[in-house]
C-alpha cells in the first residue's frame, strides 16, 4: 500500500524547491492542494502513466487554476510520468514544465493549456460529454480555486452541467478562502457556495478536512458512488494555503511569491524527505 502521507511530503517539499529554484511560482495554492493531488493520483484515480491524449477507457484530471503547477507537476513525476530530475527545469528556458501548464511542449498528463482562470470548468464538461458519447465509463475529475468562481463563465458551465445530465464530472473547489489580493470575503464575497451549487443542479459534497489525506480519499470514493445519478458532482474542500510550512499557513501573501534562502531552510526542515529529493 502507497504511504500517501510520505508521498505528500515529498511532494511538499517538491514544490518549495522547485519555486525556490527559479525565484519564481505559487506555492501557497500548491502546498494546500497536496493532498488532494496525492489522493487522486496514488489512490482514486485510474490512469496510466504511459500518457495517451485520448484518455479513452481511463478517468481524466483537469487542472483549471493552472498556477498551482508545481503540484501538479511533482504529482505527475511521483506517479511515473515522467522523471523526477526533470523537475529541476521548472519554469527556466526551453523547460517542458512552464509556470503555467501547456501542451505544445507535449508533457505527459497535461491535456489542456490552464492558467487562464474560469475556463477549467467548460473543458471538464466538454470531456465529460465525450466520454458520454464514446460509451465511455471513465470519470472526469477538475480542480477550481475558490477565487476563481469570480469568472463568470464558470456558471454558465455549472448551468450547462446540470442541463445535460453531466453526471461523470466530479469537480472540485479548493475552498481556501484566499486569492492573490486577499481574502475572497473582501475581493469578491462568494456566498453560500452549497446553495449555489444545488440551486444549479449539482450534487454538493463537503469535505471540511481537505489537508487531511484520510479524508480526502474517503471524500473522492464517496463522490465516485454518486455518479451515473443524473446530476454533476461538485466537492466544496476546505484547505489552508500553504499548507505544511508554518510561516506560509493561511496567508494569501504566499500565493504568488517564492522562498529565500533561509525561508527554504526552514520550511525544509519541516518536511523530512521520505522519496529522495529530485
Amino acid at each position: 500500500m502507497t504511504d500517501l502521507k510520505g508521498v505528500a511530503n515529498q511532494v511538499r517539499r517538491d514544490i518549495v524547491r522547485m519555486v525556490h529554484g527559479v525565484q519564481s511560482g505559487h506555492p501557497g495554492g500548491s502546498l494546500g492542494c497536496t493532498e488532494y493531488l496525492t489522493a487522486l493520483y496514488f489512490e482514486v484515480m485510474n490512469h496510466n502513466p504511459a500518457f495517451n491524449m485520448d484518455g479513452l477507457g481511463e478517468d481524466l484530471f483537469f487542472l483549471s487554476n493552472g498556477h498551482i503547477s508545481p503540484v501538479f507537476y511533482s504529482v505527475l513525476a511521483r506517479s511515473g510520468y515522467f522523471p523526477t530530475q526533470e523537475l529541476a527545469t521548472f519554469r527556466k528556458l526551453n523547460t517542458r514544465l512552464q509556470g503555467h501548464p501547456t501542451t505544445h511542449e507535449h508533457l505527459p498528463g497535461v491535456r489542456i493549456a490552464s492558467g487562464s482562470l474560469g475556463q477549467g470548468m467548460s473543458v471538464a464538461i466538454g470531456a465529460a460529454l465525450a466520454k458520454k458519447l464514446n460509451n465511455d465509463n471513465g470519470i472526469v475529475f477538475s480542480l477550481h480555486g475558490d477565487g476563481e468562481l469570480d469568472e463568470g463563465q464558470n456558471w454558465e458551465a455549472i448551468m450547462f452541467a446540470a442541463h445535460k445530465k453531466v453526471d461523470n464530472l466530479i469537480a472540485t473547489i479548493d475552498w481556501n478562502g484566499q486569492q492573490i489580493d486577499g481574502p475572497t470575503s473582501k475581493v469578491m464575497d462568494l456566498g453560500n457556495l452549497d446553495a449555489k451549487f444545488e440551486a444549479f443542479g449539482w450534487h454538493v459534497l463537503h469535505l471540511e478536512q481537505g489537508n487531511d489525506i484520510d479524508e480526502v480519499v474517503a471524500s473522492l470514493n464517496l463522490a465516485k458512488t454518486l455518479t451515473g445519478k443524473g446530476k454533476p458532482i461538485v466537492i466544496l474542500m476546505k484547505t489552508a494555503m500553504g499548507k505544511g510550512v508554518d510561516f506560509m499557513e493561511g496567508s494569501h501573501e504566499w500565493h504568488g511569491i517564492s522562498p529565500n534562502d533561509e525561508q527554504l531552510a526552514r520550511a525544509l526542515a519541516q518536511l523530512p524527505e521520505t522519496l529522495g529529493d529530485y
